[in-house]
């Protein structure tokens, strides 16, 4: 174990992550990543009497890291600097937090980009289908003041038809390639795309829909198909859904699936990652359900099972990522990734706020 220190304010914290290691993983033909380090979080942190935890997304420019942090009472989202360096995260500073109010629409945040040609942050929520609240896509100033709601496709809408899943909805979102526009990603199908993942094989598409940015408006959608759920549980609860989005070069994206299986303490969640191409898709945008409908989803490929790094990790945990943003170019010109869990505020028993930090071997 190393020590590193995270700096708030003028205040002095310490804490332990597990020692910094370069291993390969499972890797597609021509895309490898490769571990490099993990940093754990405080649960104890404070910013301006709110604290540092549920961090469901991350996104990076200019030095500055944005943290939406999934707190429905308190929707906000945190400005930090990540001291990277050597392929070591060296430090965390929170700088800020922007709270964000809005008595129009129900904020579960699960989401966060920077627009640098708009200077803007993007968000996306999950809202609250048990209470009819819709989900949302939206823009707020670097003061967290909304400057415009986006149009989502009716279909998962909470009152659709089609019966989105509490719980499930727009779970991920990407800057596109060409900056042109977003693309926002379901966490769970439809019920009329087909069922929730189970622990066999059964096909379940969640869709992936391009927001332009200047009309606003949906004007393509491609489906995305779920792997079953991992681990048999012990318990009474198990899931496997989408978590974040991230494209990498035109209808290309990292995608993040997130399986957990209640009473497996630590060892409960499955993370991976994978490579996704989705430029021989079918347009869902105007189909009404994805059962009785043929379409052709996106490829995918795993790239990354951090199964094989878990031993590396503190407590041997793989905790609930939920985010992940490109972050610094390492000095051998290789980029890297960098992802966030979520521990939801240690509610259902002891999580971690655990960033993982993974170079990116291939140039594209």
């Amino acid at each position: 174990m190393k020590q590193i220190l995270i700096l708030l304010y003028s205040f002095l914290i310490t804490s332990c992550s597990t020692t910094n290691s370069a291993q390969d993983d499972t890797s597609t033909e021509g895309l490898q990543l490769k571990f490099l380090d993990e940093y754990i979080v405080p649960e104890n942190v404070m910013v301006n009497s709110t604290i540092v935890g549920g961090l469901s997304g991350i996104d990076y420019y200019n030095d500055t890291y944005y943290l939406v942090c999934d707190d429905a009472s308190n929707p906000r989202y945190y400005k930090a600097t990540i001291d990277i360096s050597k392929g070591e995260i060296n430090g965390i500073t929170f700088n800020n937090v922007i709270k964000i109010n809005d008595n129009t629409h129900f904020l579960d945040l699960e989401a966060i980009r920077y627009n640098p040609n708009s200077n803007e942050i993007i968000i996306t929520s999950e809202g609250n289908v048990n209470r009819q609240k819709d989900p949302s896509l939206f823009s707020v100033n670097i003061e967290g003041s909304i400057n415009s709601y986006f149009d989502i496709p009716k279909e998962i809408r909470a009152t659709s038809s089609q019966k989105p899943r509490n719980n499930g909805t727009l779970e991920g979102l990407s800057l596109s390639h060409d900056k042109k526009g977003y693309w926002i990603a379901m966490e769970l199908p439809l019920e009329a795309d087909g069922p929730e993942p189970k622990t066999t094989e059964t096909k379940s598409p969640v869709r992936i829909t391009y927001i332009d940015q200047k009309t606003k408006e949906p004007t393509k959608q491609f489906a995305y198909l779920l792997d079953k759920i991992d681990k048999n549980p012990l318990g009474g609860f198990a899931v496997n859904g989408l978590t974040d989005i991230l494209e990498y070069k035109n209808n290309h994206f990292f995608i993040i699936e997130r399986s957990f299986s209640s009473g497996l303490g630590n060892q409960g969640n499955t993370i991976k990652i994978y490579n996704v191409d989705a430029s021989k898709t079918s347009n869902t945008l105007t189909n009404d359900n994805l059962i009785n409908n043929d379409y052709t989803p996106a490829t995918k490929e795993l790239l990354f099972d951090f199964e094989s790094v878990r031993s590396l990790l503190t407590d041997n945990s793989i905790d609930n990522i939920e985010g992940i943003t490109f972050g610094p170019i390492l000095n051998n010109g290789n980029k890297t990734l960098l992802l966030v869990t979520d521990n939801n505020f240690n509610k259902h028993g002891k999580q971690l706020n655990q960033f993982i930090l993974l170079e990116i071997l291939t140039k594209f």
